[in-house]
């Protein structure tokens, strides 16, 4: 099997251990020092991959192991490869799941005739990258209504622990995956090694993996290999979109945990951290990742990107320093989740550069506006509701209320992926749909309709064969429905 070029076998140079501290390991090397992001080999047969981080002197350099350390002494020798952590890139890593070193983690045979390439690249130039702005559909309508994700660019899912952003993501691939044309890459940082192995079954039992490529770095791993893991897949999805003119999607589960890695390489490095613990260089190691995400005459990389904030937390500068890079940020919210409001997409919070009239057409403009508004009045008028009761509202207070409440209704959806929980049948939403359905709510069209029939439905119509299909003594009239206001 061809592997890691020949400079690992040709490279000469040899150090030797002189501290190991955990994950970092310090090399002596007599004649020259190898430069910054070299690729060092210790152990038997060299199964322990040391990162040059640092040069501490004329002969020292200090490194990250990106595989577990157990086993190495001081006085062991160290191979320099003579180069960088390497990427495969090629048509056979398509259907394949990998680790970030390339070697296959999905019980078959190792990769062949592909060839390897530096995780460590720049960003496209200036004068390389596209201005045309596009929207990307999802078939999800909260997503597609309110929070439009951008062709070529970059959206994140942000929520606290257990608030559906996997689902999300998990939903935004079955859905886009068959549509579209291109190659979907998934990039699992630091997450459960449970859900890698259910969604490299889902998407192998929809059929869609050999235009997928799966490649991840499991919170058991050392934070090395999650710190280089998301460097590893943009270095995949730049081959298919420069040498191959591809679209790709990109999807990165979790973001948070790639900063969380670099924290905890730089406390091993022994720098000083900044606000809340944070390493100082958060802001250019996200940077240098993210700047690689973008559009060129060539293709574009479409990516998506699941946000763990901490303790429901959005001030959190983790949190704070990925929305700057985002062009549309969907904000999932634990008190909608709880009201069983799913996807518990907060419309308030979220938000997307794509809503503009030049962009997405006045109609879709103007019915986004005019939901916002709706649910920010709705949600002003809460705590009135939970003191003096429904009764108290004026009547245009009331319509608002009930057009807010049927509106929150409809832009739930069961998802395709939830299915085997759920019982209901995944449905896919067309924009068309979405934007119809929107506007009869706003126009009251749906008034006489109880809330519930508008409860996880895909296109606005099925409210009404919903009623028709329950027995009349259960429809519940929607006057005395109204009363039934949620207090939280």
């Amino acid at each position: 099997m061809e592997r890691r070029v020949a400079t690992e076998a040709a490279a000469a140079k040899v150090g030797v251990v002189v501290a190991v501290r955990g994950s970092v390991v310090d090399v002596r090397f007599d004649d020259a020092l190898p430069p910054i992001h070299t690729l060092l080999r210790a152990g038997e047969g060299g199964r322990v991959a040391i990162e040059v981080l640092a040069q501490r002197d004329a002969q020292h350099v200090r490194g990250i192991a990106l595989t577990p350390t157990q086993g190495l002494a001081r006085g062991m020798p160290v191979q320099d490869t003579g180069g960088p952590l390497q990427a495969p890139v090629g048509k056979p890593i398509l259907s394949r799941m990998l680790d970030v070193f390339g070697n296959t983690i999905d019980r078959e045979p190792q990769l062949a005739g592909v060839h390897w390439r530096s995780v460590h690249r720049q960003p496209p130039p200036l004068v390389r990258r596209s201005t045309k702005s596009e929207v990307f559909e999802t078939g999800i309508k909260a997503i597609d209504v309110l929070t439009p994700l951008e062709r070529g660019g970059k959206a994140g899912l942000f929520g606290g622990a257990g608030v559906g952003k996997t689902v999300l993501l998990t939903e935004m691939i079955h859905n886009m995956i068959g549509h579209q044309e291109g190659v979907s890459i998934f990039c699992g940082i630091g997450e459960r090694s449970r859900e890698g192995e259910e969604l490299y079954r889902e998407m192998k039992a929809a059929g869609v993996l050999p235009h997928m490529v799966m490649i991840f770095a499991q919170m058991n791993e050392p934070p090395g290999a999650r710190f280089r893991v998301g460097h590893a897949a943009l270095t995949m999805a730049e081959y298919f979109r420069d040498d191959e003119h591809r679209d790709v999607l990109l999807l990165v589960d979790n973001i948070f945990r790639f900063i969380q890695a670099g924290s905890e390489v730089s406390g091993l490095m022994g720098q000083m951290p900044s606000r809340l613990g944070y390493q100082p260089t958060m802001g250019t190691e996200l940077a240098a990742l993210e700047e690689r995400i973008a559009n060129t005459d060539s293709g574009a990389i479409t990516a998506i990107q699941a946000v763990y904030v901490p303790a429901d937390d959005f001030t959190d500068p983790a949190a704070v320093h990925t929305f700057s890079h985002l062009s549309a940020s969907i904000v999932l919210s634990r008190k909608r989740a709880s009201e069983g409001l799913f996807p518990a997409i907060d419309p308030l919070q979220s938000s997307s550069k794509m809503v503009t009239p030049g962009i997405v057409g006045e109609r879709h403009y103007t019915l986004a506006q005019a939901i916002r508004r709706t649910l920010a009045q709705y949600a002003e008028l809460k705590d009135i509701i939970a003191m003096l009761g429904l009764e108290q509202l004026s009547p245009d207070d009331r319509k608002v209320v009930a057009r807010a409440r049927r509106l929150e209704r409809f832009l739930t959806q069961p998802f395709f992926t939830t299915e085997q929980f759920t019982g209901l049948a995944g449905k896919l939403v067309s924009l068309k749909d979405a934007l119809d359905g929107c506007e009869r709510i706003l126009g009251d069209e749906f008034k006489d309709l109880p809330e519930s029939a508008l409860y996880m439905i895909g296109a606005v119509d099925e409210a009404k064969a919903k009623v028709k299909a329950k027995p009349a003594a259960e429809a519940q009239p929607a006057d005395e429905e109204a009363h039934a206001v949620d207090d939280a």
